[in-house]
């Protein structure tokens, strides 16, 4: 019965950390698509478009870089694991003109 338990608690907790890195891409790719709408009239009101859509998304932006239209972000979430503590997803997006 311990073992069953065991395999349960992994099972559980493997599915939060698979939607906690979900929600991280997330916010990174809708961070970048945000500021891409941006980047090409005002650079810097583009990153801190993608740093508000960011930390909306429970996510705080890390990196933030605009270069010819195109928006390269990188933001990091904070999940807490039970057994091993705390630990940081990152995830990276770029999106920009068509």
């Amino acid at each position: 019965m311990g073992v069953v338990w065991f395999l349960a608690g992994v099972v559980v907790v493997a599915g939060g950390v698979r939607v906690a890195r979900h929600r991280a891409q997330a916010a990174a790719d809708l961070s970048a698509l945000a500021a891409a709408r941006h980047a090409l009239a005002d650079p810097e009101a583009a990153c801190r478009v993608a740093h508000d859509l960011a930390r909306a998304n429970g996510a705080a932006l890390r990196n933030c870089v605009v270069h010819d239209g195109i928006v390269d972000v990188t933001v990091a979430l904070q999940l807490t694991i039970p057994w091993p503590g705390p630990h940081t997803l990152t995830a990276t997006a770029r999106a920009g003109p068509v």
